[in-house]
């Protein structure tokens, strides 16, 4: 079973690059990733995707995003109460990238307005943050929240905090590597390749990546989330015997 799913992943991942590259050729754009599938295995560190591609005139700007896949999001601000420190408020975003990378061939704010950026969500300042709460917060509370939830995406290496570069290889050849850690979420990751000219978006291309857990990690991952009452009963019949097997070594040592 967990082949198939990585199969129908794999699939899902490859086919919008199949449906779209005819018509994009013939705008003028083609674009490719060096690998659809990203396997975490124990030995999981972290990685890295390689986007490449050609455009038929090497003038033009290049865009290229990576969004992992979309989770509620939970931001809690801390107040002082009687000399302690604790969570007061809690507020929830909807569909949050879990990753966000981008690279440019040059800076955001030289290729394309503040609006076009905001439309195509080019940076992690125009990322639509949506609260799922119904709270009564001012706009800059609203706001105050968001960059939170940004700066906390930042701090875990899941946000990039500055673009990354798009070169031109050869004369109408481009590329970038996207790099990602260890924790990482499993799952789709949409790779979304924009050509500018003029400040203006001309041509887009889709493709994906899966990320998923494979071996023995995929098989425990899947038991503890099916099985989650006999997954928590097994992992506490565990520490106990650990704990009681330790004590009998030390204690003829």
């Amino acid at each position: 079973m967990g082949r198939h799913r990585l199969l129908v992943w794999f699939l899902a991942a490859a086919l919008p690059a199949f449906l779209l590259a005819g018509n994009l050729r013939a705008n003028g754009l083609a674009a490719d990733v060096s690998d659809r599938l990203i396997a975490i295995t124990a030995a999981f560190v972290g990685g890295k995707v390689v986007v490449f591609g050609s455009v038929d005139q090497a003038k033009d700007d290049i865009v290229i995003t990576m969004q992992g896949p979309r989770q509620t999001q939970t931001v809690q601000r801390k107040a002082r109460i009687a000399g302690i420190w604790i969570n007061r408020d809690r507020v929830h975003f909807e569909d949050v990238p879990s990753f966000f990378a981008i690279a440019s061939t040059r800076p955001l704010n030289e290729l394309a307005s503040e609006s076009v950026r905001h439309q195509f969500g080019l940076g992690v300042d125009h990322i639509a943050l949506n609260l799922s709460d119904r709270f009564d917060y001012s706009l800059d509370e609203k706001e105050a929240f968001a960059a939170a939830l940004i700066r906390n995406k930042q701090k875990a290496g899941l946000y990039t905090k500055t673009s990354g570069k798009v070169t031109f290889p050869g004369p109408k050849l481009f590329r970038t590597t996207f790099s990602f850690p260890a924790n990482v979420t499993p799952g789709h990751y949409q790779i979304e390749v924009l050509r500018l000219k003029g400040g203006q978006v001309i041509d887009a291309q889709q493709s994906g990546v899966l990320i998923s857990k494979i071996g023995m990690e995929a098989e425990v991952f899947d038991f503890a989330n099916q099985r989650s009452a006999l997954y928590g009963m097994i992992a506490i019949v565990i520490a106990v015997a650990a704990g009681w097997l330790a004590g009998v070594v030390f204690r003829r040592a």
